[in-house]
C-alpha cells in the first residue's frame, strides 16, 4: 500500500450552489481530512471556470491553514507561468510564516485556457516554456540565491524551508529531475504512460538541497463506497462535465447524478461521457484495496494524491472516510 494518501480539491462547484459555497465546502472538507489522517490537502488554480471556484490558490490555502491545526496545506498547484517568481516567493514565505512546517508549494506549468483569459493575466501562451526559468528564479528568491537582482529580497521567503512539488505535465518530469524537487505526476487512467514519466524522472533526478532522493506523487480519481454501483454513480457528474466541455468548450458546474443518466447527449459527448467514467479505481473498499495495492507494486510511488469530485458531499465525505480505513490512516 502507498504508505501516504492526500487529497486535492478543485473546489468544484454544484447546479443550485454559489461558488461562496463551493469554496466554504473546500474548508469543510479540509477539516475532515484532517480528522481523518490524510497527509496533506491541496487547493487549485483555475481562472474563469464555471464549474471551478478556486481562482486564488494561496489564498483559499491560508482558509484551509487557518482552519486545520496538523494537516498539511498546499496547492496543486500555482500556475507558474501566471505569476511574477518573486510575488509567487511572498506568498509562499507569508502562508510558512504563519503556518510554520505545514505548507508545500506545487507548481504547475499551464496558462490560461483562452486567449480572452490570457489576456486579462497579461500572460501568452509562451509563457509556458519558460517555467523551468521561472521555477529556478523562484527557488533562488527562497533560498537566497537569486542574483539578478541583489538588492532586492523576497520578504518573508527568503531562508524559509517551503518544499516544492512540480506537477509533471510533458516536460515537467524531466524539469523536476533536472531541480531536484518532488513530481506530481496524473491521471492513473494512463498507467502505460504515468509508468513512463516517473521512470524517466528517477532514471535523470539529480540530487538538490531540495531533494536528495526522487520523490513521486501520483494523482488521480478514487471512488468508495458500499456497493460498486453506489461507487460508480460517484463519477457521473464530473463524467458529464468533462464531455460537455470537450464539446461546448466551457466547463459547467457539477449535476446530479440522477439528472445526468436520463439526459441527452450527442454521439461524441456520449463518446466522451462513457470514456471518462473508465480507468479510475473505484468500488468496494476491498475491490479498491486489490487496486491500490496493483497501483503501488506498478508505480512504487511515495505518496497518492486523490482527486475525486461528485455533486453528492455526503457520498463524497463517506468515501474518504472508508478510504482512509483502506489505508489504514489516522
Amino acid at each position: 500500500m502507498i504508505r501516504r494518501i492526500s487529497i486535492l480539491d478543485r473546489s468544484r462547484t454544484r447546479e443550485g450552489y454559489t461558488a461562496p459555497q463551493a469554496l466554504r465546502d473546500t474548508v469543510e472538507l479540509a477539516r475532515a481530512a484532517e480528522e481523518l489522517g490524510y497527509h496533506r490537502f491541496w487547493v487549485s488554480e483555475h481562472h474563469s471556470v464555471p464549474g471551478v471556484a478556486g481562482s486564488a490558490p494561496t489564498v483559499l490555502a491560508a482558509a484551509v491553514a487557518g482552519a486545520t491545526r496538523r494537516i498539511r496545506v498546499g496547492t496543486g498547484g500555482v500556475m507558474l507561468p501566471n505569476h511574477q517568481p518573486l510575488v509567487v516567493a511572498e506568498q509562499f514565505g507569508v502562508l510558512e510564516a504563519l503556518f510554520p512546517g505545514r505548507i508545500d508549494m506545487g507548481l504547475g506549468r499551464s496558462v490560461g485556457f483562452t486567449n480572452g483569459i490570457r489576456r486579462a493575466l497579461g500572460r501568452e501562451l509562451e509563457e509556458a516554456d519558460r517555467f523551468e526559468e521561472q521555477l529556478g528564479e523562484l527557488l533562488g528568491w527562497i533560498d537566497g540565491s537569486q542574483s539578478a537582482h541583489p538588492e532586492v529580497h523576497a520578504r518573508p521567503a527568503e531562508g524559509l524551508r517551503i518544499p516544492p512539488f512540480v506537477l509533471a505535465t510533458g516536460e515537467g518530469a524531466r524539469i523536476a529531475a533536472r531541480a531536484g524537487l518532488p513530481m506530481v505526476v496524473g491521471d492513473l487512467r494512463a498507467r502505460r504512460k504515468v509508468g513512463e514519466v516517473i521512470e524517466t524522472y528517477r532514471k535523470e533526478f539529480r540530487p538538490s538541497a531540495w531533494g536528495l532522493e526522487p520523490y513521486v506523487v501520483i494523482s488521480g480519481t478514487v471512488a468508495v463506497a458500499a456497493t460498486e454501483e453506489d461507487a460508480r454513480r460517484m463519477l457521473i457528474p464530473e463524467a458529464w462535465s468533462l464531455a460537455h466541455s470537450r464539446t461546448r468548450g466551457s466547463f459547467p458546474p457539477l449535476r446530479p447524478a440522477e439528472e445526468v443518466r436520463p439526459a441527452e447527449m450527442t454521439p461524441k459527448e456520449r463518446e466522451l461521457y462513457e470514456d471518462a467514467l473508465t480507468g479510475h479505481i473505484v468500488g468496494t473498499e476491498e475491490q479498491v484495496a486489490a487496486e491500490l495495492e496493483r497501483v503501488a507494486e506498478a508505480t512504487d510511488a511515495d505518496e497518492l494524491l486523490v482527486t475525486t469530485s461528485t455533486y453528492d458531499r455526503t457520498a463524497l465525505l463517506d468515501g474518504f472516510g472508508r478510504l482512509a480505513r483502506i489505508a489504514g490512516l489516522g
